[in-house]
């Protein structure tokens, strides 16, 4: 899990810098619109659409573009209609990829994401292939500093986590999808800061990548990562943190 995880907070990082290109807010938009449309505009009963507005608002998202977004996924506004499409595949080395997108035509999704990955040294896959290999998780990212990790690690056991991980400039928390929204608030409750929640996919087993098979995925991740209507890309790769950090400078 290791590559994935790293690559995930580098994208992050990376992402905030280039948020200027309007990508990430369009993403986020189109989450919030299905999230409220599928469960609702009211957040405190919704989780997905709890954790989509508060990733908007860890990106600087103006209030007002959340609010249309929200009534347009409740009908009060007209909009696009967005549908979800996964998408499954491999990439160089042997790679398990796990695409997930929010589209308003699925002909030109499913086109652009087929070409990319034939472009990259990949190839799409049958619905199932790889789904198998990534379970679904809640994922509760903290700050480290000023947090005590004690703390935390005591509030969000008792709440349900399963896991806490350290990174190198947070605190990963992982639960289960049913305790995802109860360990999320216990920590919120608790004023230990997050910096965002979610649910992510964490992959059962990983695959070594080095050299050129790295670089050729990292830019299949990255080029899929950079298309509007993907939403999401998950990988089960593990890399050196020396050459991941080198590829993606």
């Amino acid at each position: 899990m290791a590559g994935h995880s790293k690559w995930a907070n580098i994208k992050h990082r990376k992402g905030r810098q280039d948020a200027a290109r309007g990508k990430i807010f369009t993403k986020l938009i189109r989450e919030i619109t299905v999230a409220a449309r599928e469960g609702g505009g009211d957040e405190t009963s919704n989780p997905r659409l709890r954790a989509a507005i508060m990733g908007a608002k860890a990106e600087n998202m103006p209030s007002a573009n959340i609010d249309r977004a929200v009534k347009r996924g409740t009908g009060e506004l007209e909009g696009e209609s967005f549908e979800g499409a996964i998408y499954e595949g491999y990439g160089p080395g042997g790679v398990a990829l796990f695409v997930e997108t929010l589209t308003d035509n699925k002909n030109r999704t499913v086109s652009e994401v087929r070409h990319l990955f034939s472009k990259y040294n990949g190839n799409m896959a049958e619905t199932g292939s790889v789904a198998w290999i990534f379970d679904q998780k809640g994922l509760v990212v903290v700050p480290r500093e000023g947090v005590d990790e004690e703390e935390l690690m005591m509030v969000a056991l008792e709440a349900g986590a399963e896991d806490i991980t350290e990174e190198e400039t947070t605190f990963e928390v992982y639960a289960q999808l049913p305790d995802f929204e109860p360990v999320r608030k216990a920590v919120e409750e608790a004023g230990i800061p997050i910096e965002r929640a979610e649910l992510t996919r964490i992959p059962q087993n990983t695959v070594p990548v080095e050299g050129k098979i790295a670089q050729q995925l990292i830019t299949l991740l990255e080029m899929l990562e950079d298309n509007d209507d993907v939403q999401k890309v998950y990988a089960n790769f593990e890399m050196d943190d020396s050459e991941l950090a080198a590829i993606t400078a």
